[in-house]
């Protein structure tokens, strides 16, 4: 039998937390990209809610921390940036994409979803998201990606997605054309960098649903 009596909802019809699976069943139900784990103690609940989920969600309970050696390979993150991030059920499915302030998990833009999308697609349109953002802005933060693939579609500043185009997926291909657009029209500054999940654990603007 399950020790948990409190149940956290990041995502779903009413965030918040709720004292018996029953109640946080009825927030979560039906909810397209539900957001919830339980707890054993209200305590470990209200410190789980008032902070970000990838913290409780993933391959650990607990935030990810590297070792003595991977600090000194690859340093620590810049918490004082823009993260951004894809999520996708199925190849092609469902997907969106957003924006969050890394060292808070605010969000700062989320788009989608979107039908018979792909992940690579995803994070491409979400880069440059957040690259015009930041020029629009004119902020000196740097923007971090876990996505080599749209880094480079990015530096070639062209997808090459083989996605096939549908009726559901239009809207993403104008985007796809939008985003190409800004790339060649555009000059920036922001310093474009790699999330390294296997040293720093999941990126701040990851969805939680692995």
């Amino acid at each position: 039998m399950s020790k948990n009596k409190f149940f956290v909802v990041w995502e779903g019809k009413e965030p918040g937390i709720y004292r018996s699976w029953d109640e946080c069943k009825k927030q979560t139900h039906g909810f397209e990209g539900a957001i919830f784990k339980g707890f054993e103690t209200e305590k470990e609940a209200r410190e789980a809610f008032l902070s970000p989920c990838w913290d409780y969600i993933g391959k650990s309970a607990k935030p990810h921390k590297p070792t003595n050696e991977q600090i000194e390979k690859f340093g620590l993150p810049d918490f004082q940036s823009l993260s951004v991030d894809a999520a996708c059920s199925g190849n092609p499915g469902l997907m969106e994409y957003r924006g969050v302030f890394s060292k808070t998990g605010e969000e700062i833009f989320r788009q989608g979803p979107f039908k018979d999308g792909t992940n690579n697609v995803g994070e491409f349109l979400a880069l440059v998201h957040g690259l015009a953002l930041l020029k629009q802005k004119n902020s000196p933060a740097p923007i971090y990606t876990d996505s080599k693939t749209a880094m480079a579609w990015v530096k070639a500043k062209k997808h090459k997605t083989k996605l096939e185009k549908t009726a559901n997926n239009a809207i993403l291909f104008e985007l796809l054309s939008r985003a190409e657009k800004w790339l060649a029209e555009n000059e920036y500054t922001t310093k474009i960098l790699k999330w390294e999940t296997e040293v720093w654990g999941e990126i701040p603007a990851d969805f939680g649903r692995k």
